[in-house]
């Protein structure tokens, strides 16, 4: 919402969590997530597709923290990537 005496539209974003280490709680190894994005890209998911499902279904919030890489940097080293 902006403010109401000027031309300012607020401040409001989402922000990252400061810990670059995956939660305590999440079980899944570097390998799985890899081996799900390759499997989503096959089917023809965009890599921001990939970041929904993996966030929505599988609770990984950020791949970069899980594997040390981005889903994009993932996708070309396993020869993955989408042709466009």
């Amino acid at each position: 919402m902006g403010r109401l005496h000027s031309n300012g539209k607020g401040i409001s974003a989402s922000a990252l969590p400061y810990s670059r280490t995956p939660p305590a709680w999440l079980k899944t190894t570097p390998e799985t997530v890899v081996d799900q994005i390759c499997k989503l890209a096959k089917k023809g998911a965009t890599p921001s597709q990939i970041g929904v499902v993996l966030r929505d279904s599988h609770g990984i919030a950020q791949v970069k923290v899980v594997t040390g890489n981005k889903i994009l940097r993932i996708l070309k080293s396993n020869g993955t990537i989408l042709q466009t």
